[in-house]
């Protein structure tokens, strides 16, 4: 069975502290993050790459208000629940995602070792960031003995001062509640409210927000064409969100292409299941509120969620 795709190229530090505290609302989300953590400079055109970046205080009041009045979407937990399904049959191959965190292993593919439930990757700095971060409130982790040797191989798919004892010690970690809490933590706050927050606000229901929120954990939310803004600012460039007054299963079908386009367009991404067996199913199904029963492929595997 073909092995999952590697998630993000390159992540920002300290990702456990990256968004403005809670304000929790009658959706279940909490407040858009005041600026986006990865945001570099405007894409080539006019408009942001995250639309937060330029708006002034008054302005994001309004856009969480907006988005609290809205229906919670893949925000209400037994839809939350559905996306941790969704997400760990295309990170790995399973659907019991709590079977995740102290996964660990090398796929060959450049990137070092994967691990946990987003597939925190050594090579590609976001391992190292979550590491650093979470050793630095829990001095005495297995995993803090290894924090140089993350620094050394940072970028490369080396295992230079890891080997031996690495994998265990990640693995030992997993069975600390704290450790797999802060997994929780980089998931939701990282990639699942701000996907959601930003799919609501284009006017997106449950498939879309999910679509997002994939997009976001695989190709990170940077501003770069490659990464998760980029991908927007590409679907953009094709169809209007329903905000804009477009066609949602228009607008969900040009993002999927997008994110095509980026996935084979990297060596390490070429099986593009989550989204040809799996999205665009649901998206074919006219399934826009990813309402169950489901059933997609991942890889050659059948896996479904009950009604």
């Amino acid at each position: 069975m073909p092995v999952k795709p590697v998630t993000r190229v390159v992540l920002f530090g300290a990702p456990i502290a990256i968004v403005v505290p809670l304000l929790f609302n009658s959706g279940g989300d909490s407040e858009l993050p005041t600026s986006s953590p990865t945001a570099k400079a405007p894409v080539a055109s006019s408009a942001q790459a995250d639309p937060f970046v330029a708006a002034d205080d008054e302005e994001r009041r309004k856009l969480n208000a907006r988005a609290a009045a809205m229906p919670p979407g893949l925000a209400e937990p037994k839809m939350r629940e559905i996306a941790w399904q969704l997400l760990a049959s295309a990170e790995g191959s399973t659907l019991d995602w709590r079977s995740q965190y102290g996964t660990i292993e090398d796929t060959g593919d450049g990137t070092g070792y994967s691990a946990g439930i987003v597939g925190f990757c050594s090579g590609t700095h976001d391992m190292l960031a979550f590491v650093e971060s979470f050793t630095g409130d829990h001095p005495d982790s297995p995993l803090a003995p290894f924090v140089p040797a993350l620094r050394q191989v940072d970028g490369s798919a080396s295992h230079e001062g890891l080997d031996p004892g690495f994998t265990a010690a990640w693995k030992k970690s997993a069975e600390d509640p704290a450790f797999r809490a802060a997994q929780d933590l980089v998931r939701l706050k990282q990639y699942f409210e701000p996907a959601v927050h930003l799919a609501k606000l284009d006017g997106l229901g449950a498939l879309g927000q999910y679509m997002y929120f994939d997009a976001m954990v695989l190709q990170g939310p940077g501003s770069e064409a490659d990464s998760f803004y980029g991908i927007r600012q590409a679907a953009l460039a094709e169809a209007d969100t329903v905000t804009e007054g477009g066609d949602e299963s228009a607008y969900l079908d040009a993002f999927l292409d997008a994110a095509r386009t980026v996935m084979k367009s990297k060596t390490n991404q070429q099986d593009t299941s989550r989204l040809d067996t799996a999205q665009r199913a649901f998206l074919e199904d006219g399934n826009l509120a990813l309402q169950p029963p489901l059933t997609w492929k991942m890889y050659g595997e059948t896996f479904r969620i009950p009604s």
